[in-house]
């Protein structure tokens, strides 16, 4: 049986389409708390090796990375899509580390690419933990009805403060201290 706590060893961080004009669209104080906590998630991954990818969806329409999460992975593989589920564009699932059980997965939208993602990697045998403060959605009742489903379909929701201690699983980790000023 699998764990149900994220692990350094077998985690993969995915930040799914965090764009600058998607994140127009968005209600302003939502997603800022959601850069927030994908930017404490891209620092905390950084701090104990876990990778890090990235998508974007339609860059031409939509933008590019918000420049406040892409500082603090620069080196992340990146992966232009149009596909809503990031796993049903080739290049993707070639960056996708085969040998990480699972993915923990932000970003926007909630209800279209994260969902569908999420369905995917489930059916590709992945353990999904969706970080539900780290996702958003235009309207809430869409982000809502979509941890409703991921929840039901077997992801494991959960919270930013829960996978950065998880990582690190002891206040004697090397990185506690760092991962501990993040979420203050």
């Amino acid at each position: 049986m699998m764990t149900r706590i994220a692990s350094i060893d077998a985690s993969q961080l995915l930040i799914m389409d965090m764009q600058t004009k998607l994140s127009l669209a968005m209600q302003t104080e939502a997603m800022q708390a959601a850069i927030k906590q994908v930017q404490v998630l891209v620092q905390a991954a950084q701090h104990v090796s876990v990778p890090v990818l990235l998508t974007e969806q339609y860059p031409q329409g939509l933008g590019h990375t918000l420049p406040e999460i892409l500082q603090w992975a620069p080196q992340a593989p990146l992966v232009e899509k149009t596909t809503f589920s990031a796993c049903a564009t080739p290049k993707f699932n070639a960056k996708l580390s085969r040998d990480k059980s699972q993915v923990i997965l932000a970003g926007m939208e909630a209800h279209i690419c994260v969902l569908q993602t999420a369905f995917d990697l489930l059916a590709q045998h992945k353990q999904v933990f969706v970080v539900e403060d780290a996702i958003i959605s235009r309207a809430p009742a869409n982000r809502a009805n979509a941890v409703a489903r991921m929840r039901e379909a077997g992801c494991i929701i959960t919270t930013t403060e829960s996978v950065v201690f998880e990582w690190i699983g002891d206040a004697q980790h090397p990185a506690f201290k760092e991962i501990a000023k993040l979420v203050r």
